[in-house]
């Protein structure tokens, strides 16, 4: 479990990387990289994956990227995902544009589904990156703009 921990840890680093800088820097390359791809930073590939950029995991993209919801102050971020004790989601979480953790989420195998609400600071104007990890298919991320 403490791997688990630290690898959740080592993603939400990623995550800020992430949100702090273009998300395409970051993501996993497509299947055409590297030579399509030179903004790509080779060191995060395979780690982090996203609808644009779902690397090995392109059949999967609707199962595990976060759908993200701005409305009234709350970000609702769902994963559209089964939940069982082979196959969940594991956890969410909520970056800011400077890397702030605005929230999380963990979830278990027995939670009905994969969804979390969470609140925006007061008067927040930004871009915001939600995560999504699955114990079987790896760290996803969803950028939006509030």
């Amino acid at each position: 479990m403490s791997e688990r921990r630290k690898f959740i840890k080592g993603s939400l680093a990623a995550a800020a990387v992430v949100a702090a800088g273009s998300a395409s820097s970051a993501l996993a390359m497509p299947k055409s990289c590297p030579k399509s791809c030179p903004t790509a930073n080779p060191s995060l590939t395979g780690i982090i994956y996203s609808k644009a950029n779902p690397g090995k995991w392109e059949k999967k993209v609707g199962g595990h990227a976060p759908q993200v919801t701005v409305a009234d102050g709350k970000v609702t971020v769902l994963t559209n995902h089964g939940m069982s004790e082979k196959h969940y989601i594991v956890r969410h979480t909520l970056v800011l544009t400077d890397g702030t953790v605005a929230g999380e989420k963990t979830f278990s195998p027995s939670d009905e589904k994969a969804e979390s609400v969470f609140d925006l600071p007061a008067d927040y104007k930004g871009r915001i990156i939600a995560t999504s990890f699955c114990n079987l298919h790896d760290f996803w991320v969803t950028p939006a703009q509030v």
